[in-house]
C-alpha cells in the first residue's frame, strides 16, 4: 500500500502497545511520519505551539488517542485539542483507541464533534488500513 498519509500522531501510554501499532505502520507503509506521545498534556504542549507558526506538514492528518493516561487522560485532551483543532485549516481524522468496551465511554466519544470513531484495542491490521486509505472502519 503507497503511504497517502504524511504524518500520524499517536497519544497513549501503553510502550508496548505504541511499539506494536508503529511496527505496523512502518511496515504496512501506512505513513510516512509518525509523531508519539505519552500522555494529553505532551500532545498538547506540541499542538498549542504549533498554533501560531505551523507548516501544513507539522499537522497530522490522523491522530489515534487513548483514554486512560497519566498525566492527562484522552477525554482531557479532547475537550482541550476541540479549540486548539479549529485554528488549523487542515482535517484532522481523530480516532479514540481504548481497551475500555463501556457503552458509557463509546457513546461519549462519538458525541465529540471531532472524533471520527471509537476503536477498540487491539487495533486490527484491517482497520489500520481502512483507516490511512480514507475508506470508512
Amino acid at each position: 500500500m503507497e503511504n497517502k498519509i504524511e504524518l500520524a500522531c499517536i497519544i497513549d501510554d501503553d510502550a508496548i502497545y505504541v511499539n506494536l501499532l508503529k511496527k505496523i505502520i512502518e511496515a504496512k507503509r501506512l505513513c510516512k511520519n509518525l509523531l508519539v506521545f505519552k500522555n494529553g498534556e505532551e500532545a498538547l504542549h506540541h499542538f498549542g505551539g504549533l498554533v501560531n507558526d505551523y507548516k501544513e506538514k507539522d499537522i497530522p492528518e490522523i491522530i489515534f488517542v487513548d483514554l486512560n493516561m497519566p498525566i492527562m487522560d484522552g477525554w482531557d485532551f479532547l475537550d482541550h485539542f476541540e479549540s486548539i483543532k479549529k485554528k488549523f485549516e487542515k482535517h484532522i481524522a481523530l480516532y479514540v483507541v481504548s481497551s475500555s468496551i463501556n457503552r458509557v465511554d463509546v457513546e461519549r466519544a462519538k458525541g465529540i464533534n471531532a472524533v471520527v470513531d471509537y476503536l477498540v484495542k487491539p487495533i486490527l491490521i484491517e482497520e489500520l488500513e481502512s483507516i490511512f486509505s480514507g475508506s470508512p472502519v
